[in-house]
Formats: C-alpha cells, sequence, structure tokens
C-alpha cells in the first residue's frame, strides 16, 4: 500500500492525503475521516514518497541527467540545484547516461536513498515505448517525479517543458515565408523532446502545402562535442549533391558545425545560407557569427519545476504539467 493507492481508495487528491499526513488543518472533518479509516484499514506505515511530504523529511532531492559535461544539461542542473538551495534542499546528482538500464539503475539507486524527490533532467529520459518508461510510473508510486522537458502522463509525476513542437514549427514557417523552401533539418536525438522538434519542422512544411523533401531531414549520429564531426557530415552531403539553403537545427552544436561547414565551402551566411540553432546557449555567441537560435528560457523551466516541486512536498495542489514557449532569437546566420 503506498500513498497513491490511498488516495484512489479514497478518491482524493495525493496532496489532500498528504495534508491529512501533516496534521493540516485545511482538510475537512469527513474527507479527513474517509482517508484515516483507509490508512487504518491497510496499516499504511509513511514511506519515503511521506517523508517528502513533510514526515520526518531528509530534504534532499535526487537529480538525474544523462551526461553533466552537454551544455544543456550542466546549465539545467545548475539551476536547478541553486533554486533547491534557496529553498533549504540539498542535492544528490546521478548521472545515468543515455542506455535505457543505466537509466533505470540511477532512478532505483536514489529511490533507495530515500530522497524526497527525483528530478530528472532531460527529454532522453521518455521513450516511444511506454514498457521503456514503465520504470518512471513504478518510481513515482514512492516518491514524486518532476520531468524536466520531457511529457509523461502518470500520477506523482510533474512536467516542466517548452513547446520545442512550436517552437521548431514557427522557426521553420519564417525561413519558408522569407522564400527558402529547401530547408535542411539536422537533428541528434530520438529523445521526446527531439521527435517534438522533428513534427515541428514537417508541420511547417504542411501548413504551407510545401511538400517536404525527406532527404533533408538527416540524423547526425556522432557525438554531441564533435562541432567538426557536423562539418564533416554536412560537407558530404553536399559532395552527395544535396542542395539547401537553411539549416534548422534541433541543438546549437548542430548549427555551429553548419556554420563551420558554410565558411569552408565559401558559403555566405546569411545571404547564401540561413542557420538557426537550438537552445540559446553560449556557442551562439562564440560562433562567428553569431547564430539564431531558439531560446527555451531553460533558467525560468528550471525555477518553476523546483517551485512545483516545493509545492508538492509541501502537500500543495500543484499542476501535473506546465509548457512554456520558446522564442526565436535573430542573430546574424538569418535575415529573418
Amino acid at each position: 500500500m503506498n500513498i497513491y493507492d490511498i488516495s484512489k481508495q479514497a478518491g482524493v487528491s495525493i496532496a489532500t492525503v498528504s495534508r491529512v499526513l501533516n496534521g493540516s488543518h485545511n482538510v475537512k472533518p469527513a474527507t479527513r475521516k474517509k482517508v484515516m479509516d483507509i490508512i487504518d484499514q491497510y496499516g499504511y506505515t509513511p514511506n519515503a514518497f511521506a517523508r517528502g511530504l513533510g514526515l520526518d523529511t531528509m530534504n534532499s532531492i535526487g537529480i538525474i541527467c544523462a551526461d553533466s559535461s552537454d551544455l544543456y544539461l550542466a546549465k539545467a542542473v545548475y539551476y536547478i540545484e541553486g533554486n533547491l538551495r534557496k529553498n533549504g534542499y540539498n542535492s544528490v546528482l546521478m548521472c545515468s547516461g543515455y542506455e535505457h538500464d543505466s537509466k533505470e539503475n540511477a532512478l532505483s539507486l536514489l529511490i533507495n536513498q530515500r530522497v524526497d524527490a527525483v528530478i530528472m533532467v532531460g527529454s532522453n529520459y521518455i521513450e516511444a515505448e511506454d514498457e521503456n518508461n514503465r520504470y518512471i510510473v513504478n518510481a513515482a508510486t514512492q516518491t514524486p517525479i518532476f520531468l524536466l522537458n520531457a511529457n509523461l502522463d502518470c500520477p506523482n509525476v510533474f512536467c516542466t517543458m517548452c513547446d520545442d513542437f512550436r517552437a521548431t514549427q514557427e522557426a521553420a514557417l519564417l525561413l519558408l515565408d522569407s522564400g527558402i523552401t529547401d530547408i535542411l533539418y539536422l537533428y541528434n536525438s530520438r529523445s521526446y523532446s527531439g521527435m517534438q522538434k522533428l513534427s515541428g519542422y514537417r508541420s511547417a512544411y504542411d501548413m504551407r502545402e510545401i511538400p517536404c523533401n525527406r532527404e533533408l531531414i538527416q540524423f547526425f549520429e556522432g557525438s554531441r562535442e564533435d562541432i567538426d564531426g557536423v562539418r564533416h557530415f554536412l560537407c558530404g552531403l553536399r559532395e552527395q549533391g544535396l542542395t539547401f539553403h537553411a539549416v534548422l537545427a534541433s541543438e546549437d552544436m548542430l548549427a555551429a558545425g553548419a556554420v563551420k561547414y558554410a565558411k569552408i565551402n565559401n558559403i555566405a551566411i546569411p545571404d547564401e545560407l540561413s542557420v538557426i540553432g537550438y537552445n540559446n546557449s553560449l556557442l551562439t555567441v562564440c560562433s562567428d557569427p553569431e547564430i539564431s537560435s531558439v531560446d527555451n528560457h531553460l533558467e525560468t523551466l528550471c525555477s518553476r519545476l523546483v517551485k512545483t516541486c516545493i509545492g508538492v512536498l509541501n502537500g500543495e495542489e500543484m499542476p501535473p504539467k506546465v509548457i512554456y514557449s520558446g522564442e526565436l532569437v535573430r542573430k546574424a546566420t538569418t535575415n529573418l
């Protein structure tokens, strides 16, 4: 028996159960009796999740990210840890890698350490097959789970994300409306976020009723740090006869590789080739020229995620899903 089972049996929210367990006065007597009767009936003893809701709390939050050297993930962990510290919580960080078994083991280890909640950073934790997400669903019956930029409809799982579909769609539409119809879409992840961005790109072509050449959708298999590898990859496409006058990239590293590709081939940016990245990271200003990029407001996402986490741990009713809009920051690689 866990806190989710109690809320289901009583027909009330988990936050209401937590308020009862915390002795809050903000619960109707009839509701309190209903919850307590079920607790007595099943002999429920508060577990790690209940501690996270205020009963003998450990004041520690587990954070999982796939790769702490990744610019986006490292910055997210920095924002999250800082916000948690301001709210009196310590952080326990685990780097899981991208393999499914490693991700599952990392989550299990944090649950066993009795952290009050777990924050999973990045959309790579949500996979296309529902069965591969079962370990998160199961963990959420013991400890609240918070996902940054990923979506999973499940009790005790709270999602804070950017609308990557619409942000990519709008960037593609701007390029199409400027007269560029051969936009190369370059991506390197089949995560939830990666698939949302790809769908947004395709949707833009559908909206303008322009045929989308599948050869213009290219997946880069190389390392997430191999900017020169991206340059090589694009040069190979050029040698194969593929033509394109814009590169819309799923992250800034790929866009930086596109700028290098243009320079080595004496292609003028942005007159002959427009480039748009994603994340509006430090890479966009380190590049010459500086790269136009979609800002997904990472700091705001992280701040909101922590606010939701603290609210849940305090027994407050919090939205299971919060979605923000991305915004294209125009720099020197576009004429939009």
